[in-house]
């Protein structure tokens, strides 16, 4: 009996570890993105990387699972990889990017992180989001949402393989999206 508790210890206590240090790289890459240090922000993320937001819909109860567009069969707010998030920080870095000349201020919030699957290399984890975002004087909008993360332990630290994005809202009320999430 002794030895069954410590090991259930010992495997709490692991996991408690890996939460915190989970949850110290989402906040360190909310950081670089609210700095924002895009370039540095790139190297957090793998080669072969999944970054999607589907859209959602209003449906009936009963039928939640139309509630968001498909992954590659529909329409989604991003469906991107690696390149693709390459070319945005270009062209944002331009410095004539028109939806982002001045940049906003942006600041990312990240709660209720949860470990929902882990092996040695990979971990799956959800959290949930909130974005605020000011640009010019008097526009300020709020992203909020949660995340399905696929972390990957890439020599020695995590990386995002996949970011699945769900917004808490069908209808997009700022005039554009060029936040990361």
């Amino acid at each position: 009996m002794a030895v069954e508790q410590t090991q259930e210890s010992g495997r709490r206590l692991e996991h408690l570890l890996l939460r915190r240090e989970i949850e110290e790289f989402l906040y360190a890459e909310a950081a670089l993105l609210d700095e924002p240090r895009f370039e540095e922000w790139l190297t957090v993320l793998t080669d072969d990387i999944r970054y999607w937001m589907p859209m959602r819909r209003n449906v009936k109860f009963g039928e939640q699972e139309r509630e968001n567009t498909r992954e590659r069969q529909d329409m989604n707010w991003f469906d991107e990889g690696k390149t693709t998030l390459q070319q945005r920080v270009q062209q944002i870095m331009t410095g004539v990017h028109w939806a982002e000349e001045p940049l906003s201020r942006v600041c990312h919030m990240v709660t209720n992180v949860q470990i929902v699957q882990a092996t040695a290399t990979e971990v799956t984890v959800q959290s949930r989001f909130l974005v605020y975002r000011n640009r010019l004087q008097d526009e300020t909008d709020f992203f909020v949402g949660k995340r399905e993360d696929v972390l990957r332990k890439v020599d020695g630290g995590w990386k995002i393989a996949r970011r699945q994005i769900l917004l808490d809202q069908n209808v997009l009320l700022a005039k554009n999206l060029t936040v990361f999430f």
